[in-house]
């Protein structure tokens, strides 16, 4: 005797071994023995063999006309003998009786399943839903396969045109676009980047980085709602300094500024002089959310996006000529020996003289200029001549700063790597096309200038943080436990100690115009300035403000983004560069295994012929293709050209550099499974 049973939703046929009261043993065809339930038992019988049975039953389903099935099926409940008989005769033979069971089987949206060989029609108008359900997705289908081949012929669609950047790295695996970019992968065998990149739907590899950018981090675009600037109304005291900044000439946002007082009378009073839009703006105005919002003004070469509306921002920047709103922090040291005598913050206004610009001046204002030599380059009638004096200190006192900060380090700061300034040539700030020009120049860390900002800010940042603390007015701090190897800077609320700067706390607010913790850090320190040892009642943010944790988060992850974007950019150029110039070799460093760091370009890349070189060796590399969408350059060594290998600082080598681009991330998926399809297909139809 054979039979036909159901086991996990599949048909089976096989022959009766042995049978109880709640089972029987069936053998396969392929001699598989299983043990099957009684009740998944459906149908027993001597004759045809099951292999024969169940290709008769396969032809009789298909010529089944559901519609008319439906119509003679019986309206309560029924066994497919039943509609056996109702549809072919009133005695239906075993091959119709098994092909009816499996065309009602395989038709959900017109048979419910009521159990082992038991349907119920499904109710007229859910079936009409149904079989709408399905012409729709047949004609989704259909556009799929058409768009599909457009890809493989070369040719974007303009809806995955439009939908390009959804596609690549937020996709909806149910859209149609998505399907069909991976439908043409699988059928070309190509990698989805690549197959877009030939269909034209990438036709600018800048605009491909800059709307990737736009679409994961401003959605809604980078314009600004109508908002005005409102005014400072506190009755500000003029400070008796005359202040000057020293920025980038791309700089609009001119946060922090500088005076010296007192050269020759034994006491030199130094101001640091920062902008103080948090006078007027306050938490939770419409300004406030547009910057909380924001958090930071991104940067790239010969273009930014602004945390504040330009208006905004010129309201409160450190513009040469005016009287500007600032909180200043003042420093009384020893004009001999640099011993601090004091310190004091005041809001008040500040005459600001003179914006000076690093990139006019750092070939003027030179070690040797500011100790008295010949000044070279410098133009005598240049109003820089004026600040000489002041410089001098300036730069006589962030050298002394900086050594103190050293000693607290353990070990020097070293500069042994440039900063690059970018130059798109004859570009005026607009969003760039990525076909212009770009010249690239080096700027070495820790020039006169570069060092008396940056010493400035530091004293700045450190002691209003720790004034903060011994306040108890709470603060966004960053901090780095250790300069052991591993060990990361840390943003959190509590006044830490900085190892990696060599402060005992450092909580920026050196940049309010340009970054949001400066902002919330300025409002506590206004609080700090107005009521000294009572601030904490009255400060914005309080002691375990939850706010200050949110404020945290949410800009370690904007700020990540943003210097993601800005280094990918920076490399952007950088590949544009190697291309606009012709360059096919360059010399540089070992500084892992496989990889180089160019000697006068910021680029780093992987090489072949390197993993046998100690870290430090100096080799002359030939560089591979460029991949302007990848941000992708492969280089050969050519030759080493050290005897013995430059020793490397392990502080420097770890600390946040340029990251090595390689294949984009991408969130296609081309390996997912026509049986997934299906099966959420059957899903998407099934009546219940």
């Amino acid at each position: 005797m054979f039979a036909l049973f159901e086991e996990a939703g599949k048909f089976q046929t096989g022959r009766v071994l042995s049978e109880a009261e709640a089972s029987s043993q069936i053998e396969l065809d392929s001699g598989k023995r299983v043990k099957v339930k009684s009740a998944n038992v459906l149908l027993k019988f001597e004759q045809p063999a099951p292999a024969e049975l169940m290709r008769e039953a396969q032809a009789v389903a298909a010529g089944i006309e559901l519609e008319l099935a439906w119509e003679f099926a019986p309206e309560d409940e029924f066994g497919f003998a039943d509609l056996a008989r109702e549809y072919f005769s009133d005695r239906p033979t075993l091959a119709q009786q098994a092909g009816a069971l499996l065309r009602l089987f395989e038709a959900p949206h017109y048979f419910r399943r009521a159990g082992r060989g038991r349907f119920r029609k499904a109710p007229a108008e859910i079936l009409q839903q149904a079989l709408a359900a399905i012409e729709k997705k047949q004609q989704v289908q259909a556009q799929i396969e058409a768009w599909a081949a457009e890809l493989a012929a070369g040719r974007c669609p303009q809806p995955i045109r439009d939908q390009l950047f959804r596609i690549l790295f937020k996709p909806d695996k149910n859209a149609a676009e998505y399907k069909a970019v991976v439908e043409a992968a699988r059928a070309t065998h190509s990698n989805p980047l690549d197959l877009l990149q030939r269909s034209g739907a990438i036709d600018s590899p800048y605009q491909f980085h800059w709307k990737r950018f736009l679409f994961e981090n401003f959605p809604k675009g980078t314009g600004f709602p109508p908002l005005d600037a409102p005014p400072i109304r506190d009755e500000l005291p003029l400070a008796p300094v005359q202040a000057f900044s020293v920025d980038d000439s791309s700089t609009t946002e001119i946060d922090d500024a500088l005076s010296v007082r007192g050269l020759g009378t034994g006491t030199v009073t130094v101001g640091i002089h920062i902008a103080a839009p948090g006078l007027a703006l306050q938490p939770a105005t419409p300004i406030d959310q547009v910057a909380r919002q924001r958090l930071s003004t991104v940067y790239m070469p010969g273009h930014k996006i602004t945390m504040l509306p330009d208006d905004v921002v010129q309201a409160y920047t450190l513009l040469a000529g005016r009287d500007c709103p600032a909180v200043s922090l003042y420093v009384e040291y020893d004009e001999a020996s640099l011993v601090v005598k004091g310190t004091r913050t005041s809001l008040e206004r500040v005459p600001i003289t003179q914006n000076l610009r690093h990139d006019q001046l750092d070939a003027v204002i030179t070690q040797d200029w500011l100790r008295g030599g010949d000044p070279g380059e410098a133009d005598e009638t240049h109003p820089v001549h004026q600040l000489r004096d002041e410089l001098s200190f300036l730069f006589r006192l962030a050298t002394h700063l900086k050594s103190l900060r050293e000693v607290v380090r353990g070990k020097p700061e070293n500069f042994n790597r440039p900063d690059y300034n970018f130059r798109l040539v004859g570009h005026d700030g607009t969003e760039p096309t990525g076909q212009e020009r770009v010249e690239i120049t080096e700027r070495r860390r820790g020039a006169p200038l570069d060092l008396i900002v940056s010493e400035a800010m530091i004293l700045a940042n450190s002691s209003w943080g720790s004034w903060l603390a011994e306040l108890g007015v709470p603060a966004i701090y960053r901090s780095q436990a250790s300069l052991l190897p591993g060990v990361k800077v840390r943003m959190g609320t509590k006044a830490l100690p900085h190892a990696g700067i060599g402060v005992r706390s450092y909580a920026w607010s050196t940049s309010p115009l340009r970054r949001y913790t400066d902002l919330v850090n300025q409002w506590q320190i206004i609080a700090a300035a107005r009521h000294g040892r009572t601030a904490a009642l009255v400060a914005p943010f309080k002691p375990k403000d939850a706010e200050l944790f949110s404020v945290i988060s949410s800009f370690e992850a904007a700020y990540s983004a943003y210097n993601g974007h800005q280094a990918a950019m920076e490399r952007f150029w950088t590949l544009r560069y190697l291309q606009q110039e012709g360059i096919t070799e360059l010399t540089g460093i070992v500084f892992k295994e496989g990889l180089v760091r160019a000697d006068h370009l910021p680029l780093v890349l992987p090489v072949l012929g390197g993993a046998d070189l100690p870290r430090g060796s100096h080799v002359r590399v030939r560089l591979g293709e460029i991949d302007a969408i990848t941000l992708d350059v492969k280089g050969t060594v050519l030759e080493r050209l050290d005897v013995a290998p430059e020793p490397l600082d392990v502080e420097e080598e770890e600390a946040e550099g340029e990251p090595v681009a390689g294949p984009i991330a991408i969130a296609v998926d081309v390996n997912d499974t026509e049986e997934s399809t299906t099966a959420a297909a059957a899903a998407d139809t099934r009546v219940t």
